[in-house]
């Protein structure tokens, strides 16, 4: 897991979505409430909701939550960004 001084400031929904999709997640634009997505790991069927506003401290969360349910690290996340 990642300290927050090494993580991004900001990091675009868009790219960090269209990475978790690499990864095996499917994302879902209606599953979320209000302007969220949903992504649901395939493997496993385990649900994240991802907020419209990825700022450090939502991304430390985040990227807590995948490593729990999924295994997936930040490293395997920065390389498909």
């Amino acid at each position: 897991m990642p300290s927050l001084s090494e993580l991004p400031s900001k990091i675009s929904r868009d790219k960090f979505t269209k990475a978790l999709c690499d990864l095996g997640f499917e994302i879902s634009k209606k599953g979320g409430k209000g302007n969220h997505y949903k992504a649901t790991y395939i493997a496993n069927q385990k649900c994240i909701i991802i907020p419209s506003d990825l700022h450090k401290q939502v991304l430390y969360y985040l990227l807590k939550e995948i490593e729990k349910q999924t295994n997936i690290t930040w490293s395997d996340i920065q390389k498909y960004i």
